[in-house]
């Protein structure tokens, strides 16, 4: 059977998410776990991770014009390359304020990247597909992101080998970008044409907020268990590489549920779905806090939380999708990202602020509050909001 431009072009953006997902997952723990053996002060730590996150937010207000009057490929063959050359830069000087402007760097090209990527593949797909298309998008990033802390081991050998090896496969899969054809989103029309990004940001908002909460509450995850918890795994006598071994089996468990997730999110709404996650992952994380002295059983146990929450962000994206208007759907994922680095900065510096100010209590607690929040907010708040179908009938 030929393979089709449109299955061409969806699987060569998520190999490039694929690749960014395992650059994002080997760079938190890595800086991480290099900064801890150095004795950097833990809040220090936390808060040089959220470069990543600070740079994703300076470059918000500014990518959806470009991406609506250049098309998508431009955008995201620039986020690629700042992302590639970033890693790279890496092995020049090693120096705290040095690698937080790195990293800076990298958040402002992921967020190109990634707001290209699922812009163009969410007005591209046929509304009855959309969640297996995003649960397959979501899946890639995850494989990616479960390699990533797997190659932390590496700096046994050299602190400069996981650097080499991101930025080398970063652009391997960044050439990919030459064999798509540019796209534009779907133009402005009627009220939309007339506003400006403002006003957009406030119609999307009004249409689709609750979808911007699970994509927060994924950034939170991400940046607080790879930036924080290997901290807070060392502290109690963990091995690096069992660190390693848990995050990865946090990955692994996204990857399991990914796509069957997706699916049944197309079949009974994504918001039944996304609040069944995140009620496991409250109740999961909470349990593992009782058990946070026995290795395997933490790995047991993050396995089983990713699995529940690690279709946050996908979920939340389609469930976007189908509250908001489609000309409007490239502010949307702006939103979206927003939000995923509103979490991702909340992550490290609640995180490193928990481990500097509380003793008594597992840092794992504070992953179950936060999703147990959230849960709340969505299951009272999110009843009456309309997708784009229902307001059709």
């Amino acid at each position: 059977m030929a393979v089709t431009y449109a299955q061409q072009r969806f699987w060569i953006l998520v190999i490039i998410v694929s690749i960014s997902g395992f650059s994002q997952g080997m760079l938190l723990p890595l800086i991480a776990v290099i900064f801890e053996q150095d004795g950097v002060a833990t809040t220090l730590n936390g808060l040089n991770a959220t470069g990543l996150y600070i740079g994703t937010l300076l470059i918000s207000p500014f990518i959806e014009q470009p991406l609506r009057k250049f098309g998508y490929k431009p955008v995201i063959m620039a986020g690629g390359a700042l992302v590639f050359l970033s890693l790279a830069t890496f092995l020049l000087w090693k120096n705290i304020l040095f690698w937080f402007f790195l990293r800076l760097l990298i958040g402002i090209g992921d967020h190109a990247l990634h707001f290209g990527t699922q812009t163009w593949l969410t007005a591209s797909t046929p509304q009855h597909k959309l969640g297996r298309s995003m649960a397959i998008y979501g899946l890639s990033f995850s494989i990616g992101f479960a390699v990533g802390p797997l190659f932390v081991p590496l700096i046994k050998i050299s602190q400069a080998l996981p650097f080499i090896v991101s930025s080398v496969l970063c652009l391997l899969a960044w050439s990919l970008v030459f064999f798509v054809r540019n796209e534009h989103p779907e133009a402005l029309t009627g009220d939309t044409k007339q506003t400006g990004s403002m006003m957009r940001y406030r119609l999307a908002f009004r249409y689709a907020w609750i979808a911007f909460l699970p994509p927060f509450v994924y950034g939170f995850l991400e940046s607080s268990l790879n930036a924080i918890f290997p901290v807070y795994a060392l502290r109690k006598d963990f091995d690096v590489a069992m660190v390693s071994i848990v995050l990865a089996a946090f990955s692994i468990g996204t990857i399991v549920l990914q796509l069957p997730l997706g699916m049944l999110g197309d079949r009974i709404g994504r918001r039944k779905v996304i609040l069944g996650g995140l009620l496991g992952g409250a109740t999961i994380f909470a349990a593992c806090s009782f058990v946070e002295h026995i290795p395997w059983s933490v790995v047991v146990f993050f396995a089983l939380a990713g699995m529940c929450v690690g279709t946050m962000f996908s979920l939340g994206i389609t469930y976007m999708t189908d509250l908001t208007p489609k000309e409007l759907l490239p502010t949307g994922n702006l939103l979206c990202g927003i939000f995923f680095s509103l979490g991702s900065l909340s992550g490290p510096f609640l995180g490193g602020g928990y481990l500097q100010l509380v003793d008594s209590l597992s840092f794992l607690l504070l992953i179950a509050v936060m999703l147990a929040a959230i849960f709340i907010i969505i299951l009272y708040f999110g009843r009456n909001l309309q997708t784009k179908s229902e307001r059709k009938e």
